[in-house]
């Protein structure tokens, strides 16, 4: 077994450990937190599908991709999995405000590893293709 399968386990027993000793006030008050990132969540859906609309838009004007719309909609994607981890109990860590907005091309410690404690690698960027415009024969 490797280092990094027994920190995941004893990890995932501290997480499990902790839920089942929560109190009732300690509940309440994620539910409360939950409800108030669920309507964050609602939100950011809905600017989300602007960005979507938006580049796309842009793409077919310019025949380029907008290098902000793709910063925005990386850092966005990784906030909703943040909201989401948060309100299924997969992680205890509050999203933003409570931490601040994720970063485009961060991966936070919930996305290095999957739930099987199997560290997962980034696909490598496309070589060659940094600029933002679309391949050739994609015009």
């Amino acid at each position: 077994m490797k280092i990094e399968e027994t920190l995941m386990i004893d990890t995932e027993q501290m997480d499990t450990e902790q839920k089942e000793k929560m109190t009732p006030q300690e509940a309440w008050t994620r539910g409360l937190f939950m409800v108030m990132f669920f309507i964050l969540l609602q939100l950011a859906k809905i600017v989300a599908g602007m960005v979507v609309v938006l580049q796309f838009l842009f793409t077919i004007f310019t025949n380029q991709t907008n290098d902000n719309l793709l910063n925005f909609g990386a850092s966005l994607s990784r906030y909703i999995y943040q909201a989401w981890r948060f309100l299924t109990y997969s992680s205890e860590t509050q999203p933003f405000p409570f931490t601040p907005w994720p970063a485009a091309d961060e991966a936070g410690p919930d996305e290095m590893a999957d739930r099987d404690g199997v560290t997962v690698q980034s696909e490598p960027k496309a070589e060659g293709n940094d600029s933002g415009k679309l391949p050739p024969g994609k015009d």
